[in-house]
């Protein structure tokens, strides 16, 4: 009887485990491998150092001596997602400058790649391509992406996304949002395996100072 208890129990654990691993990797993240869980509010944030796509010196903590800082990552210039989401973020940047906050963009790609992104977004804000994946495995958001999942962007977008990264393997990031305090801290993070899933600009806005 103990037993049957016990399957009973234990079946729907099992079965909501596999829904959950098959619902990651259609958003193309392989589950076989390390699967980032992001950074928690409380946590330091680790440092930000690159060189933004207008050539100019990036490093969080002198930002946030006067600025928090909302970081923000994306998966590339040939997702449309993504391009619709900045556009989006990029139309109320001015509200969330005006709450004494920078906003950093982050992406995998490589800086000729990640110039295509203000020429579709007419970005203003802050780009920093992590051409090395530094700050996307500092901040936990950094998978690899499934054999099949590559060859759909191949096939709709035509994009090797490897390539695109100039990379060996094919990675990306989750499109998480972290705001880091003035202390250094994580006070807010948006964390989805679903890239279609984002933080919205209201959001944002209410965990500013």
């Amino acid at each position: 009887m103990k037993k049957i208890i016990f399957l009973f129990l234990i079946v729907p654990t099992i079965s909501f485990a596999q829904n959950y691993s098959k619902a990651m990797e259609k958003k193309g993240i392989d589950t076989n491998k390390y699967i980032p869980k992001g950074l928690n509010i409380g946590d330091s944030a680790p440092l930000i150092e690159g060189i933004s796509i207008y050539s100019t010196k990036i490093n969080s903590n002198e930002i946030i001596k006067e600025k928090e800082i909302v970081v923000i990552f994306y998966r590339g210039e040939w997702c449309p997602v993504c391009n619709r989401y900045l556009q989006n973020l990029n139309d109320s940047l001015q509200s969330i400058l005006d709450k004494n906050a920078e906003v950093l963009v982050i992406g995998p790609e490589t800086f000729q790649n990640a110039e295509k992104i203000t020429d579709k977004t007419k970005a203003t804000f802050t780009l920093i391509p992590d051409t090395t994946l530094k700050i996307l495995k500092d901040y936990d958001v950094l998978f690899n992406v499934t054999d099949k999942y590559q060859k759909k962007i191949k096939t709709f977008l035509r994009t090797d996304i490897a390539e695109s990264n100039n990379q060996e393997e094919a990675q990306l990031p989750v499109p998480a949002t972290y705001i880091v305090g003035k202390n250094g801290l994580i006070k807010w993070r948006h964390f989805n395996y679903d890239y279609t899933e984002r933080a919205s600009v209201k959001e944002i806005l209410d965990y500013l100072e």
